[in-house]
């Protein structure tokens, strides 16, 4: 019902509660409803998916594997976002595991910019890989370093 509502809805504010509602319920099929719309066009929708998604992060959690997979770079960068809600262990594991395979800096850029707060001592290698794949990219070689920094001063 919630998920044809939101199909059909057009008034921000009512698609809004809509995924408030959604969130409430916190189920790996009420996140699943949301999906879609981490491709849409429209940034506050986007952003309104993603803020549904961070509060329900055990049921978020679920689809974080296939997101971070995502054919779309934009779902991938808006995947890592949902991520920093993990525990340390899960998001180090699962970034470093897109990091490992990601060819878009600006992707890489996003996940090492979530395990630069959430990132434990497991990501120091993936990083130093990372920084070898992309040796000329300035702004990921600073993310990297800031990372690394962080990281190992915990």
């Amino acid at each position: 019902m919630l998920s044809e509502a939101l199909s059909k809805e057009s008034a921000p504010r009512v698609r809004e509660a809509i995924l408030t509602a959604l969130a409430r319920i916190g189920s790996p099929e009420s996140a699943a409803v949301t999906l879609p719309y981490l491709r849409s066009d429209d940034a506050a929708q986007r952003t309104a998916v993603l803020d549904a998604l961070r509060a329900m992060p055990a049921a978020a959690a679920t689809h974080l594997p296939g997101l971070l997979s995502d054919a779309d770079a934009d779902v991938r960068l808006l995947a890592c976002e949902i991520a920093r809600g993990l525990s340390t262990e899960d998001a180090s594991r699962l970034l470093g595991d897109m990091i490992e395979r990601e060819l878009n800096s600006n992707v890489c850029a996003a996940a090492i910019e979530v395990l630069a707060e959430t990132g434990d001592a497991t990501s120091l290698p993936v990083l130093a890989r990372c920084s070898d794949r992309f040796p000329d990219d300035p702004f990921l070689q600073f993310a990297i370093n800031v990372a690394r920094d962080r990281i190992g001063s915990r």
